[in-house]
C-alpha cells in the first residue's frame, strides 16, 4: 500500500500566472485621496514655525501694522472732524448778519455729529491698539538688551487712563522704550538714565496738548450762553486739529521703533552701486618671485 499525503481539502491547485493589463492611464479616484504628503511645497523656506517659542518682535511687528492703519485712519477722520468745526465756526459768523439756509445748517449739523462719533470710536479703537504695541514692544526691547522693564504693564495702562497721570507717564514709558532700542543698537549704555530724543520730546509735548485741550474742550460742554457755545466750537476744531497732527507723528514714530527694533526687510532695501573710490589705501599685494616671466 502507498500512503499519499494532502492538506487539509485536497491538494493545492497551481496558481496561475496573470497576464499584464496594459496601461490605461493615472488611477483615478471618486474623492480626493486623504493619504499623501502635504501640499507645502509653495511656501517659502522656514515659513512653517520650528518651535513653539514666541517671538516678542515678531508680535510686536504684526501689532504695529495695524496701529499704523488705524492711526491713519484716525487722522483722516480728525482732519474732515477738524474741517466740519471750522465750517460751522463760519456759519455762525455768518449768522450775526443775516438767516442761513436750513439745508447749510442740516448738513453742517450731521457732518459735525458723524464725524464726532467715529472720531470718538476710532479714538478709542487705535488707543487699543497702540498701547498693545507698545507693552508687546517693551517686552521684545527689554528680552533683546537682557534685562526686566522697571515699571509693570498695568502702569503703563493705568498710566494712560487716569487723567492727570496721562501727561506723565506714557511719555516716560516712551522715553525707556526709546533707550532700550538704543541700547540694544548699541549707541547707548545700559546702565545709562534714559533720557528722550528730541522726537520722543515732541510726541510728548503734542500728546500732552492733546490731552489738556481734550479735558478743556470736554468740560467746556457744560457751560451755557451763546459766546460759550461759540467758544466751545473753536476748542473742538483745535482739538481735533491736535488729534490729526497726534495720529500722524505717532505713526511716524511708531514705524522708526519698528526700524530699530526689527532687522531690515530685504525687499525694502534699494538697490546701490559703487561708481568710485577715492582715499582708498592700495590693496595689498604679494611679492613677484624671481622666476615670474611677467
Amino acid at each position: 500500500m502507498e500512503w499519499v499525503a494532502t492538506p487539509p481539502g485536497g491538494p493545492r491547485r497551481a496558481r496561475q500566472r496573470r497576464r499584464p493589463r496594459p496601461y490605461t492611464g493615472p488611477p483615478s479616484y471618486p474623492a480626493p485621496p486623504r493619504w499623501g504628503f502635504p501640499l507645502l511645497a509653495w511656501r517659502w523656506p522656514l515659513a512653517l514655525p520650528t518651535n513653539s517659542r514666541v517671538d516678542q518682535a515678531e508680535r510686536a511687528g504684526t501689532t504695529a501694522a495695524t496701529a499704523i492703519a488705524a492711526l491713519w485712519v484716525t487722522a483722516g477722520v480728525a482732519a474732515l472732524a477738524t474741517f466740519a468745526e471750522a465750517w460751522r465756526y463760519v456759519l455762525l459768523l455768518f449768522s450775526r448778519g443775516e438767516a442761513l439756509s436750513r439745508t447749510v445748517l442740516a448738513i453742517s449739523d450731521a457732518l459735525v455729529g458723524t464725524t464726532g462719533l467715529i472720531l470718538v470710536l476710532m479714538g478709542v479703537l487705535t488707543g487699543v491698539f497702540v498701547v498693545l504695541w507698545g507693552l508687546r514692544a517693551r517686552a521684545a526691547a527689554a528680552e533683546r538688551i537682557g534685562v526686566r522693564s522697571a515699571r509693570p504693564d498695568w502702569q503703563v495702562v493705568a498710566g494712560v487712563l487716569i487723567p492727570g497721570a496721562n501727561l506723565l507717564i506714557p511719555g516716560a514709558a516712551v522715553a525707556e522704550l526709546e533707550h532700550s532700542l538704543l541700547v540694544a543698537e548699541g549707541d547707548r549704555e545700559k546702565d545709562a538714565r534714559p533720557w528722550p530724543s528730541l522726537r520722543v520730546r515732541f510726541w510728548w509735548a503734542l500728546w500732552a496738548a492733546t490731552v489738556v485741550v481734550g479735558l478743556l474742550t470736554f468740560g467746556w460742554t457744560f457751560r451755557d450762553g451763546v459766546q460759550a457755545l461759540a467758544d466751545g466750537v473753536v476748542l473742538h476744531a483745535v482739538n481735533n486739529a491736535l488729534v490729526t497732527v497726534l495720529a500722524v507723528v505717532t505713526a511716524r514714530l511708531i514705524d522708526h521703533f519698528m526700524r530699530l527694533l526689527l532687522p531690515p526687510d530685504p525687499a525694502e532695501l534699494s538697490r546701490q552701486r559703487v561708481h568710485a573710490v577715492r582715499a582708498a589705501p592700495p590693496p595689498p599685494r604679494a611679492a613677484r618671485p624671481d622666476t615670474a616671466r611677467r
